[in-house]
Protein backbone atom coordinates (compact mmCIF):
# COMPACT_ATOMS: atom_id res chain seq x y z
CA UNK A 1 0.00 0.00 0.00
CA UNK A 2 1.37 3.40 -0.97
CA UNK A 3 0.53 7.07 -0.74
CA UNK A 4 0.99 10.11 -2.94
CA UNK A 5 3.14 12.98 -1.73
CA UNK A 6 0.07 15.20 -1.47
CA UNK A 7 -1.54 12.66 0.91
CA UNK A 8 1.60 12.49 3.03
CA UNK A 9 2.00 16.28 3.09
CA UNK A 10 -1.59 16.63 4.27
CA UNK A 11 -1.01 13.98 6.95
CA UNK A 12 1.97 15.86 8.46
CA UNK A 13 0.75 19.38 7.71
CA UNK A 14 3.78 20.16 5.52
CA UNK A 15 4.45 22.26 2.42
CA UNK A 16 5.06 20.20 -0.71
CA UNK A 17 7.84 21.02 -3.16
CA UNK A 18 7.48 18.78 -6.20
CA UNK A 19 4.99 16.43 -7.83
CA UNK A 20 1.85 16.03 -5.68
CA UNK A 21 1.00 12.70 -7.40
CA UNK A 22 4.44 11.19 -6.89
CA UNK A 23 3.98 7.69 -5.37
CA UNK A 24 5.68 6.65 -2.12
CA UNK A 25 5.65 2.95 -1.19
CA UNK A 26 7.79 2.89 1.98
CA UNK A 27 10.34 4.73 4.14
CA UNK A 28 14.12 4.70 3.92
CA UNK A 29 17.27 6.31 5.31
CA UNK A 30 19.07 9.16 3.55
CA UNK A 31 21.91 6.80 2.63
CA UNK A 32 19.82 3.95 1.23
CA UNK A 33 16.36 5.24 0.23
CA UNK A 34 15.25 4.50 -3.32
CA UNK A 35 13.10 6.34 -5.82
CA UNK A 36 9.78 5.23 -4.29
CA UNK A 37 10.80 5.82 -0.67
CA UNK A 38 10.43 8.78 1.69
CA UNK A 39 13.33 9.83 3.93
CA UNK A 40 13.93 12.68 6.39
CA UNK A 41 16.66 15.12 7.43
CA UNK A 42 16.38 16.22 11.06
CA UNK A 43 20.01 17.16 11.79
CA UNK A 44 21.41 20.00 9.63
CA UNK A 45 24.95 18.61 9.87
CA UNK A 46 23.90 15.82 7.50
CA UNK A 47 22.56 18.23 4.85
CA UNK A 48 25.50 17.40 2.57
CA UNK A 49 24.02 13.94 2.07
CA UNK A 50 21.05 15.39 0.21
CA UNK A 51 22.96 15.83 -3.05
CA UNK A 52 23.70 12.07 -3.13
CA UNK A 53 20.28 10.99 -1.82
CA UNK A 54 18.15 8.92 -4.22
CA UNK A 55 14.94 9.12 -2.18
CA UNK A 56 11.70 9.94 -3.96
CA UNK A 57 11.10 12.65 -1.38
CA UNK A 58 12.62 13.98 1.84
CA UNK A 59 11.05 15.57 4.91
CA UNK A 60 13.00 18.80 5.53
CA UNK A 61 13.02 21.84 7.79
CA UNK A 62 14.82 24.30 5.48
CA UNK A 63 13.00 25.15 2.21
CA UNK A 64 16.30 25.93 0.44
CA UNK A 65 17.35 22.29 0.89
CA UNK A 66 14.42 21.25 -1.32
CA UNK A 67 16.51 22.25 -4.36
CA UNK A 68 18.89 19.34 -3.68
CA UNK A 69 16.34 16.51 -3.78
CA UNK A 70 13.80 15.04 -6.17
CA UNK A 71 10.78 16.11 -4.06
CA UNK A 72 10.46 17.56 -0.57
CA UNK A 73 7.94 18.16 2.18
CA UNK A 74 8.95 21.07 4.41
CA UNK A 75 7.85 20.82 8.05
CA UNK A 76 8.84 22.47 11.33
CA UNK A 77 10.05 19.21 12.87
CA UNK A 78 11.13 16.54 10.34
CA UNK A 79 11.73 13.90 12.99
CA UNK A 80 8.24 14.35 14.40
CA UNK A 81 6.83 14.25 10.86
CA UNK A 82 8.73 11.02 10.24
CA UNK A 83 7.15 9.56 13.40
CA UNK A 84 3.72 10.62 12.16
CA UNK A 85 4.33 9.01 8.76
CA UNK A 86 5.42 5.66 10.20
CA UNK A 87 1.83 4.92 11.17
CA UNK A 88 0.86 5.03 7.48
CA UNK A 89 3.33 2.30 6.59
CA UNK A 90 2.98 0.14 9.68
CA UNK A 91 2.20 -3.50 8.91
CA UNK A 92 -1.41 -4.07 9.87
CA UNK A 93 -2.45 -7.29 11.58
CA UNK A 94 -4.25 -9.85 9.45
CA UNK A 95 -7.82 -10.44 10.45
CA UNK A 96 -9.28 -13.89 11.05
CA UNK A 97 -12.57 -15.28 9.82
CA UNK A 98 -13.98 -14.26 13.20
CA UNK A 99 -12.58 -11.39 15.25
CA UNK A 100 -12.03 -13.86 18.09
CA UNK A 101 -9.84 -16.75 16.94
CA UNK A 102 -11.46 -20.14 17.61
CA UNK A 103 -8.52 -21.25 19.79
CA UNK A 104 -8.88 -18.27 22.14
CA UNK A 105 -10.37 -18.94 25.60
CA UNK A 106 -12.53 -16.11 26.91
CA UNK A 107 -14.14 -16.42 30.33
CA UNK A 108 -17.90 -16.07 30.24
CA UNK A 109 -17.80 -13.08 32.62
CA UNK A 110 -15.23 -11.16 30.56
CA UNK A 111 -16.43 -8.28 28.39
CA UNK A 112 -14.71 -8.04 25.00
CA UNK A 113 -15.55 -5.26 22.57
CA UNK A 114 -17.06 -6.39 19.29
CA UNK A 115 -14.29 -4.44 17.51
CA UNK A 116 -11.40 -6.12 19.38
CA UNK A 117 -9.18 -8.63 17.57
CA UNK A 118 -8.26 -11.68 19.68
CA UNK A 119 -5.51 -13.93 18.31
CA UNK A 120 -4.79 -17.66 18.51
CA UNK A 121 -4.36 -19.26 21.94
CA UNK A 122 -5.16 -16.06 23.81
CA UNK A 123 -6.79 -16.36 27.24
CA UNK A 124 -8.87 -13.68 28.95
CA UNK A 125 -9.77 -14.21 32.60
CA UNK A 126 -12.90 -13.60 34.62
CA UNK A 127 -14.39 -10.10 34.85
CA UNK A 128 -11.76 -8.59 32.55
CA UNK A 129 -12.67 -5.85 30.08
CA UNK A 130 -11.12 -5.53 26.62
CA UNK A 131 -11.82 -2.15 25.00
CA UNK A 132 -12.70 -1.15 21.47
CA UNK A 133 -10.22 -1.89 18.66
CA UNK A 134 -7.79 -3.69 20.96
CA UNK A 135 -5.45 -6.29 19.50
CA UNK A 136 -4.36 -9.30 21.59
CA UNK A 137 -1.54 -11.15 19.83
CA UNK A 138 -1.08 -14.93 19.74
CA UNK A 139 -0.45 -16.61 23.07
CA UNK A 140 -1.10 -13.56 25.19
CA UNK A 141 -2.57 -14.07 28.66
CA UNK A 142 -4.90 -11.59 30.32
CA UNK A 143 -5.70 -12.41 33.93
CA UNK A 144 -8.78 -11.70 36.01
CA UNK A 145 -10.17 -8.23 36.74
CA UNK A 146 -7.97 -6.65 34.07
CA UNK A 147 -9.05 -3.52 32.21
CA UNK A 148 -7.45 -2.88 28.80
CA UNK A 149 -8.33 0.50 27.29
CA UNK A 150 -9.40 1.08 23.71
CA UNK A 151 -6.94 0.91 20.79
CA UNK A 152 -4.32 -0.85 22.91
CA UNK A 153 -2.15 -3.59 21.46
CA UNK A 154 -0.57 -6.66 23.03
CA UNK A 155 2.03 -8.35 20.85
CA UNK A 156 2.39 -12.13 20.98
CA UNK A 157 3.04 -13.79 24.35
CA UNK A 158 2.38 -10.83 26.61
CA UNK A 159 1.28 -11.71 30.14
CA UNK A 160 -1.01 -9.46 32.17
CA UNK A 161 -1.56 -10.64 35.76
CA UNK A 162 -4.76 -10.08 37.74
CA UNK A 163 -5.94 -6.62 38.84
CA UNK A 164 -4.04 -4.58 36.24
CA UNK A 165 -5.45 -1.44 34.63
CA UNK A 166 -4.05 -0.35 31.27
CA UNK A 167 -5.14 2.83 29.53
CA UNK A 168 -5.94 3.63 25.93
CA UNK A 169 -3.56 3.40 22.94
CA UNK A 170 -0.93 1.43 24.83
CA UNK A 171 1.53 -0.94 23.17
CA UNK A 172 3.04 -3.91 25.01
CA UNK A 173 5.70 -5.85 23.14
CA UNK A 174 6.35 -9.59 23.20
CA UNK A 175 7.44 -11.13 26.45
CA UNK A 176 6.50 -8.18 28.61
CA UNK A 177 4.99 -9.16 31.95
CA UNK A 178 2.79 -6.79 33.91
CA UNK A 179 1.79 -7.44 37.51
CA UNK A 180 4.13 -10.22 38.64
CA UNK A 181 5.04 -10.33 42.33
CA UNK A 182 7.61 -7.87 43.53
CA UNK A 183 10.72 -9.07 45.38
CA UNK A 184 9.35 -9.20 48.91
CA UNK A 185 10.63 -11.59 51.57
CA UNK A 186 10.95 -11.42 55.36
CA UNK A 187 14.14 -13.02 56.75
CA UNK A 188 13.75 -15.27 59.79
CA UNK A 189 16.06 -17.94 61.19
CA UNK A 190 18.15 -18.04 58.03
CA UNK A 191 15.17 -18.42 55.74
CA UNK A 192 13.21 -16.10 53.46
CA UNK A 193 9.48 -15.94 54.11
CA UNK A 194 7.39 -14.74 51.20
CA UNK A 195 5.45 -11.49 51.55
CA UNK A 196 2.44 -11.88 49.31
CA UNK A 197 2.01 -8.87 47.04
CA UNK A 198 -1.51 -7.45 47.39
CA UNK A 199 -1.37 -4.37 45.17
CA UNK A 200 -1.94 -4.00 41.45
CA UNK A 201 -0.55 -2.05 38.51
CA UNK A 202 -2.09 1.07 36.94
CA UNK A 203 -0.79 2.12 33.52
CA UNK A 204 -1.95 5.36 31.90
CA UNK A 205 -2.75 6.21 28.29
CA UNK A 206 -0.28 6.16 25.37
CA UNK A 207 2.28 4.03 27.21
CA UNK A 208 4.68 1.75 25.32
CA UNK A 209 6.48 -1.10 27.08
CA UNK A 210 9.31 -2.98 25.38
CA UNK A 211 9.99 -6.66 24.87
CA UNK A 212 10.79 -8.73 27.96
CA UNK A 213 10.24 -5.80 30.30
CA UNK A 214 8.64 -6.48 33.68
CA UNK A 215 6.48 -4.23 35.81
CA UNK A 216 5.81 -5.70 39.27
CA UNK A 217 2.58 -5.27 41.17
CA UNK A 218 2.58 -3.26 44.38
CA UNK A 219 3.12 -4.80 47.77
CA UNK A 220 0.03 -3.07 49.20
CA UNK A 221 -0.50 0.07 47.11
CA UNK A 222 -0.30 0.05 43.31
CA UNK A 223 2.66 0.40 40.98
CA UNK A 224 1.83 3.37 38.73
CA UNK A 225 3.04 4.20 35.22
CA UNK A 226 1.89 7.65 34.05
CA UNK A 227 0.49 8.80 30.73
CA UNK A 228 2.84 8.84 27.76
CA UNK A 229 5.64 6.89 29.47
CA UNK A 230 7.96 4.96 27.14
CA UNK A 231 9.88 1.98 28.50
CA UNK A 232 12.44 0.11 26.40
CA UNK A 233 13.28 -3.61 26.29
CA UNK A 234 14.64 -5.58 29.26
CA UNK A 235 13.74 -3.07 31.94
CA UNK A 236 12.80 -4.05 35.50
CA UNK A 237 10.26 -1.86 37.32
CA UNK A 238 9.90 -3.08 40.91
CA UNK A 239 6.90 -2.96 43.22
CA UNK A 240 5.34 0.38 44.18
CA UNK A 241 7.43 2.37 41.72
CA UNK A 242 5.72 5.51 40.41
CA UNK A 243 6.76 6.95 37.04
CA UNK A 244 5.49 10.40 36.08
CA UNK A 245 3.91 11.38 32.77
CA UNK A 246 6.04 11.42 29.60
CA UNK A 247 9.17 9.98 31.15
CA UNK A 248 11.32 7.62 29.07
CA UNK A 249 13.45 4.70 30.24
CA UNK A 250 16.01 3.02 27.97
CA UNK A 251 17.00 -0.65 27.85
CA UNK A 252 18.40 -2.69 30.73
CA UNK A 253 17.51 -0.16 33.43
CA UNK A 254 16.64 -1.46 36.88
CA UNK A 255 14.37 0.55 39.17
CA UNK A 256 14.15 -0.73 42.75
CA UNK A 257 11.00 -0.71 44.87
CA UNK A 258 9.12 2.40 45.99
CA UNK A 259 11.18 4.74 43.84
CA UNK A 260 9.36 7.78 42.46
CA UNK A 261 10.41 9.16 39.08
CA UNK A 262 8.96 12.54 38.14
CA UNK A 263 7.50 13.78 34.88
CA UNK A 264 9.56 14.28 31.71
CA UNK A 265 12.55 12.39 33.08
CA UNK A 266 14.91 10.27 30.97
CA UNK A 267 16.85 7.30 32.30
CA UNK A 268 19.51 6.11 29.83
CA UNK A 269 20.50 2.50 29.18
CA UNK A 270 21.89 0.30 31.91
CA UNK A 271 21.28 2.77 34.74
CA UNK A 272 20.28 1.53 38.18
CA UNK A 273 18.04 3.30 40.69
CA UNK A 274 18.08 2.33 44.36
CA UNK A 275 14.83 1.91 46.23
CA UNK A 276 12.85 4.49 48.23
CA UNK A 277 14.31 7.52 46.45
CA UNK A 278 12.63 10.34 44.52
CA UNK A 279 13.64 12.05 41.28
CA UNK A 280 11.93 15.38 40.63
CA UNK A 281 10.57 16.34 37.21
CA UNK A 282 13.02 16.87 34.32
CA UNK A 283 15.87 14.79 35.69
CA UNK A 284 18.08 13.12 33.06
CA UNK A 285 20.30 10.21 34.13
CA UNK A 286 23.03 9.20 31.68
CA UNK A 287 23.94 5.64 30.68
CA UNK A 288 25.24 3.15 33.25
CA UNK A 289 24.77 5.56 36.15
CA UNK A 290 23.95 4.36 39.66
CA UNK A 291 21.46 6.56 41.51
CA UNK A 292 21.61 5.90 45.25
CA UNK A 293 20.05 9.09 46.61
CA UNK A 294 17.10 11.32 45.82
CA UNK A 295 17.54 14.10 43.25
CA UNK A 296 15.68 17.30 44.11
CA UNK A 297 16.98 19.59 41.33
CA UNK A 298 16.24 19.17 37.59
CA UNK A 299 19.20 18.56 35.31
CA UNK A 300 21.54 15.91 33.94
CA UNK A 301 23.31 13.48 36.29
CA UNK A 302 26.06 10.92 35.70
CA UNK A 303 28.19 8.46 37.63
CA UNK A 304 30.86 5.87 36.93
CA UNK A 305 34.08 6.25 34.95
CA UNK A 306 34.27 6.59 31.18
CA UNK A 307 35.79 3.97 28.90
CA UNK A 308 39.57 4.08 28.42
CA UNK A 309 42.33 1.74 27.34
CA UNK A 310 42.80 -1.04 29.89
CA UNK A 311 46.23 0.14 31.14
CA UNK A 312 44.98 3.71 31.67
CA UNK A 313 41.78 2.48 33.29
CA UNK A 314 43.76 0.31 35.74
CA UNK A 315 45.88 3.29 36.75
CA UNK A 316 42.76 5.39 37.30
CA UNK A 317 41.14 2.60 39.32
CA UNK A 318 44.26 2.30 41.49
CA UNK A 319 44.17 6.05 42.17
CA UNK A 320 40.49 5.85 43.10
CA UNK A 321 41.30 3.20 45.71
CA UNK A 322 43.82 5.62 47.25
CA UNK A 323 41.53 8.64 47.16
CA UNK A 324 40.72 8.47 50.89
CA UNK A 325 44.36 8.44 51.94
CA UNK A 326 45.12 11.15 49.41
CA UNK A 327 42.34 13.29 50.87
CA UNK A 328 43.80 12.79 54.35
CA UNK A 329 47.26 13.81 53.10
CA UNK A 330 45.83 16.94 51.46
CA UNK A 331 44.02 17.85 54.67
CA UNK A 332 47.26 17.40 56.63
CA UNK A 333 49.18 19.58 54.17
CA UNK A 334 46.50 22.29 54.37
CA UNK A 335 46.87 22.39 58.15
CA UNK A 336 50.66 22.64 57.85
CA UNK A 337 50.40 25.46 55.30
CA UNK A 338 47.90 27.33 57.47
CA UNK A 339 50.23 26.95 60.47
CA UNK A 340 53.16 28.37 58.49
CA UNK A 341 51.05 31.25 57.20
CA UNK A 342 49.88 32.05 60.73
CA UNK A 343 53.45 32.08 62.04
CA UNK A 344 54.57 34.22 59.11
Amino acid sequence: MGYTLSEIAAHVGGELFGDPEYPISSLGSLDHAGAEQLSFLSNPKFASKLTLCNAGAVLLRNPTDAENVRNAIVVRNPYLAYAQVTVLFKHQEEGWANRIHPTAVIHETARVSSTALIGPNVTVGAYSVIGANCYLGPGSVVGEHVCLGGDSRLAGNVTIYDHVEIGERCILHSGSIIGADGFGFAPHDGQWNKIHQLGGVIIGDDVEIGANTTVDCGAIENTVIGNGVKIDNLVQIAHNVVIGDNSAIAGCVGVAGSTIIGENCTIAGGAGLAGHITLVDNVHVTAMSLVTRSIDTPGSYSSGTALDSTPKWRKSAARLRRIESMAAQISKLEKQVNTLLTKG
